[in-house]
């Protein structure tokens, strides 16, 4: 208890000295700009934003553009959805504090909301000075602009995840891995991104992290010695298998283990899962920085996690 008592007062000191960088940002809403602008306005707004303006199209594209009424009409559900986005904007500023405090050459880029024609495959894109987040991406799960789209995607297609996406963004510029080979190289790949989801924006709920609802992650909380030894028993964490990432690394409405009984309940990625639990032993185990983890080898951080999951 005392030990439990200790940890939780110095992360709350921790958390103070972080807060108190006070990261300052201003959201740039370009998206409104862009819907209430004219034809006239067009000269200004590219002299203002010219990486919004792709040059091998010329005025007469962003005119019509500005007239199309599909993106009139998914500006203002933008608009109806984000007319505020303080919170939004306060979630970075954390984000970016813990940035700056475990990378202090880190220096905060301009933020500017755009509009993509719902690509989901490219809701945020992150530049050494620019951060673009496309809010038409999350307006969230049950939203006509959707239909169609896959239900594990949509899931996520929220405005509490803008802040998860971008810390996703910002960990694969820290993250150093030689190329993935087997499923263990995976699995410590995404476990790195998913602790350092846990340093860098502790505020945001466990299951958020990954993209899970609270019963996927329960599930996978509770399950989490099966899924280790179906991995160990079949020796698929060495395997070079082509098919192992799409079973159980990349997003999908379930894992595949070829067991109907278990496959129904079973979120995606679980091989990301276990290999966060095995990052977040062997920084238990341990005395590494975040900046020296990210760039050890899976082997490494492997060997000495010592490993055990729950029972």
């Amino acid at each position: 208890m005392l030990l439990l008592f200790f940890s939780c007062k110095e992360e709350r000191r921790l958390e103070q000295e972080i807060a108190n960088i006070n990261t300052d940002i201003s959201i740039e809403r370009f998206d409104k700009f862009f819907a209430s602008a004219t034809a006239d306005d067009l000269p200004k707004l590219k002299r203002a934003y010219p990486f919004m303006f792709s040059a091998k199209y010329g005025d007469s594209f962003w005119i019509d553009k500005m007239k199309d009424t599909l993106q009139i009409q998914l500006l203002r559900e933008v608009d109806k959805k984000f007319n505020n986005l303080d919170d939004v904007e306060g979630e970075i500023e954390s984000l970016f504090n813990h940035l700056k405090y475990y990378f202090p050459e880190f220096i905060p880029p301009r933020i500017i909301t755009t509009t993509s024609m719902v690509d989901y495959r490219n809701k945020v894109i992150v530049t050494d000075t620019i951060a673009l987040i496309s809010l038409d991406t999350y307006l969230g799960s049950d939203h006509e602009f959707y239909d169609g789209i896959q239900k594990y995607i949509v899931a996520n297609l929220r405005k509490e995840q803008v802040v998860v996406d971008l810390a996703t963004e910002y960990a694969a510029k820290y993250i150093y891995q030689p190329k993935k080979k087997t499923l263990l190289d995976e699995m410590i790949f995404f476990g790195k991104q998913l602790y350092f989801k846990d340093v860098v924006i502790p505020f945001v709920e466990e299951e958020e992290r990954i993209g899970y609802n609270k019963e996927q992650f329960d599930w996978a909380r509770a399950n989490e010695s099966y899924i280790w030894r179906y991995f160990v028993e079949r020796e698929l964490l060495f395997s070079t298998d082509s098919k192992l990432p799409g079973r159980f690394i990349n997003p999908a409405p379930f894992s595949k283990f070829y067991l109907e009984e278990i496959d129904s309940e079973s979120p995606g990625q679980l091989g990301q899962y276990i290999g966060w639990q095995i990052v977040r032993a062997y920084m238990e185990q341990n005395d590494v920085s975040l900046k020296e983890m990210l760039i050890k080898s899976a082997e490494e951080i492997f060997n000495n996690s010592k490993f055990k999951p729950r029972k």
